[in-house]
This record gives C-alpha cells, sequence and structure tokens, in this order.
C-alpha cells in the first residue's frame, strides 16, 4: 500500500503527473499501468484513425481499476468530469480519412494569426537592432505557429461555452507571449545543442555567435515575461512561469542522460514534458481560465494540451530516423548521434543488446551510427514508438469531449489526426 499526496489526484495517474502537477509519493508507481505500447493487430497501418475514434466509444474498457489510499479528504481531491456519464459523439470515420493540412486547420483562427504576426515585431522592439534580427530569424524561418494557433482555437472554443463572442485583450497577449517564449526555447536549444541549422535556415548562434544568440533567447524570455506579469491573473502567471521552470529543468534532464542505454520510457516521456508538452499544456489551459471557464474545464484543455504535446514529441523523434535531412531541415539521426536517447531508440534497446554496445562506445567507429539507426528500424523501434504516439492521440481527443461541437473544436481534433498523419 503506497500514500500519495496530491491536490488534483486522478486514479491511474504515472509519476510524470505528479511531477506536472508537483505532487508527491512515498510510494512506488507501476511505471505506465498496463503497458498497451506494442503493436497491436486493432492497430496495422492505415487503420490508427479507426482506433482513435473506436477509443472514444469503448473508454478504455480493459484497463482494470487500480486503487490509490491518498491521506487527504476525498472532498479534497480533484475529480475530473465524468466523461462515460455523458454519451459522446463518435466522430466521422471517413470524414477522418481526408487529408489535414495546417492551413486548413488554422483557417477559422487565421485573422487572429495574422494580427498576431503584426502584433510580434512591435512586441519584441525595436531598441536592440541586433537582438531583433536575431528574433526575426527565427520568427520568418517558416515557424508553423502553431502554439500560438492552439491558444486561439482553445480560446474560441471555450469562449462560445461561456458566451463570448470575440476575443480577449487577454486571449490575443496570451497568445504572443507563448509565441515569445517558444522562439526564445529555441535560440537557446539551438545553442545548447550547437545546431547549424533550424527549418532549413542557419540558426542564430550560427550567423550571429553564441553570444549574441544567449541574450536575444534572455531578451525574448525577459520580454515575455513582462507582458505576462501586465495579464495581472495570478493564476496564469504561475502556470507560464512553471513552463520556463520545466524548459531548463528539461534541459538539466536531457544533459544528465546523455548516451545512457538504461533510460527507461517514463524518463523519457517525463523529459518530453518539460521541453514540449508543458508549453502547449500551458497554451490551452491559460486560453481556457482566460474565457472564465470553472477549473475543472481548464484542467481538460490542460489535458488535451499535454497529451498532444507528448504525441507531437514522439513523432518528431520518430521523424528524426524516417525522413532526410532535407526534409528535417537539419541532419537525420542528430539526436542519437549526440547521445539523446528517444522513444524508437528506447524500445529498441529492449530487443537488440548489440545496440546498447555501439551507443555505448558513443559511436567512435567508423559507420557505428548508421548502424545504430538500422537497428532502431529493424528491431521494431519506430513501430513501437508509433503505438505510444497514437496512445497519446487518444489521450488528447478524449479531454475535447466536453466542447460543444463547433468549428474550432473540430480543428483540435483535426491537430490530433494531423500529427499522426506526419507518421502515417
Amino acid at each position: 500500500m503506497m500514500s500519495v499526496t496530491c491536490g488534483n489526484l486522478d486514479f491511474g495517474r504515472t509519476v510524470l503527473d505528479l511531477v506536472s502537477c508537483g505532487c508527491s509519493s512515498n510510494g512506488s508507481f507501476d511505471r505506465f499501468p498496463g503497458r498497451r505500447y506494442g503493436v497491436k493487430a486493432s492497430l496495422k497501418a492505415g487503420n490508427w484513425r479507426d482506433f482513435v475514434r473506436r477509443r472514444l466509444y469503448c473508454f478504455r474498457r480493459e484497463s482494470a481499476p487500480r486503487r490509490v489510499f491518498p491521506t487527504k479528504t476525498s472532498e479534497t481531491l480533484f475529480n475530473e468530469p465524468e466523461i462515460t456519464q455523458v454519451p459522446l459523439p463518435v466522430l466521422d470515420v471517413k470524414e477522418s480519412k481526408r487529408s489535414v493540412s495546417l492551413a486548413n486547420l488554422f483557417e477559422v483562427v487565421a485573422d487572429d494569426l495574422q494580427t498576431l504576426n503584426q502584433n510580434l515585431r512591435s512586441i519584441v522592439g525595436a531598441d536592440n537592432p541586433v537582438l531583433m534580427s536575431a528574433a526575426e530569424q527565427i520568427f520568418g524561418a517558416g515557424g508553423k505557429r502553431m502554439r500560438p494557433a492552439l491558444v486561439f482555437l482553445a480560446s474560441r472554443a471555450t469562449a462560445e461555452m461561456m458566451g463570448l463572442k470575440e476575443l480577449t485583450r487577454e486571449h490575443r497577449r496570451l497568445a504572443e507571449i507563448i509565441e515569445m517564449i517558444h522562439t526564445a526555447s529555441l535560440i537557446h536549444d539551438d545553442v545548447l545543442d550547437d545546431s547549424d541549422m533550424r527549418r532549413g535556415k542557419e540558426t542564430v548562434h550560427q550567423l550571429y555567435g553564441t553570444r549574441v544568440a544567449v541574450l536575444a533567447g534572455d531578451f525574448m524570455f525577459a520580454q515575455s515575461s513582462w507582458y505576462l506579469a501586465n495579464l495581472e491573473n495570478l493564476e496564469v502567471i504561475k502556470l507560464i512561469s512553471q513552463v520556463i521552470k520545466d524548459f531548463a529543468s528539461g534541459e538539466i534532464k536531457q544533459a544528465s542522460s546523455l548516451f545512457d542505454c538504461d533510460t527507461e520510457l517514463e524518463d523519457y516521456l517525463i523529459k518530453s514534458y518539460y521541453k514540449t508538452a508543458s508549453l502547449i499544456a500551458a497554451s490551452t489551459k491559460g486560453a481556457a481560465i482566460f474565457s472564465g471557464v470553472d477549473s475543472k474545464t481548464s484542467e481538460q484543455m490542460r489535458e488535451y494540451g499535454k497529451n498532444l504535446g507528448l504525441s507531437f514529441q514522439v513523432v518528431d523523434d520518430i521523424l528524426d530516423f524516417t525522413q532526410s535531412a532535407e526534409q528535417l531541415g537539419k541532419p537525420a539521426g542528430s539526436d542519437l548521434a549526440k547521445g539523446n536517447l528517444t522513444a524508437p531508440v528506447i524500445f529498441a534497446l529492449q530487443k537488440e543488446p548489440k545496440l546498447r554496445d555501439i551507443i555505448e562506445s558513443e559511436f567512435c567507429e567508423t559507420g557505428s551510427l548508421d548502424e545504430a539507426i538500422q537497428l532502431v528500424k529493424s528491431c521494431g523501434g519506430i513501430e513501437r514508438a508509433q503505438e505510444l504516439a497514437k496512445e497519446k492521440a487518444d489521450l488528447a481527443i478524449q479531454s475535447l469531449q466536453f466542447l460543444p461541437k463547433s468549428s474550432f473544436r473540430v480543428a483540435l481534433e483535426d491537430m490530433v489526426m494531423y500529427n499522426l498523419e506526419r507518421i502515417d
């Protein structure tokens, strides 16, 4: 028996959930109860959309409940909305087979994104021409603006629930802050990873040097923090401040586990939450908060963002093995070359002992990196990582079932589909 101290606990949480909400435990968790990341007959190639839709209907009936013994009374625990008490609409499978593009996804918030693009230049400021030029290198590098688009979609979906016809100033400012934070993190990531290319263009530190790149990232973090404070919403300030802390925690966690073949899937997911999913979760939850929804609704939006973010990261890590350098805008297999072991590698290590020897040698022999990449592909690492991405995508879609049907909810669902189509 274990005891758990958590202000917002729900049954079946993993250590990842405890980390993300600041909980503590004096017991050991069953790591990812009922592991289902292996290849399933129902998840054959091309059939994942049907799987996601079916999961909305069957409510994970195969998952046995796990008892948790809290140290607080049940009234103090967080209770998620009872999704199973409301009949869930099953999404049209035929409709899901259409190809999803970002242009189509963002069409319903196109005007919002156009305004954001215009505002970013003035928000960054023109007082520091070198820093402004460095920031524009990222802003103009073909970014998808996915995170601010998610802010707008979540804002409009939840605003409709509350009878709001237009977005507030806070909604729009949040989207701008999120994009600045994301941009700052990319600049710093490229310095830490010593990356020469980003989205097919030279990185800031490659063009201007490490000193300017670090200062540019710091400047954008500081500027975003100033605008964040001016929102004067303590809950959102705490939420976004935690994201910036998570970025640093993720980088430290990654740096301390390079070439570590004992890295477990759970460790990878926690790091991925820190580095990627935390910001997306804060984006969708913050948007809901500014719409004036209750805490349960905003938490459901956080769950959507968290699981979408994790699914995106897993897909990105798969593409690092399956796409060319031209498609990636950086060398293929670059994470593995630097000792950053992602989901495909972690799964492959469970089957191929030789892969451990190659990685622990830090690819000292000519051709060893190419051999390692082939082993990851041949040992089922890619396929099992695909199942993990689909698992998180399923959870993201389930978190949206409380939203009324609208073009904004459809776009949020299609964002999940778009991500999975990148590996379809």
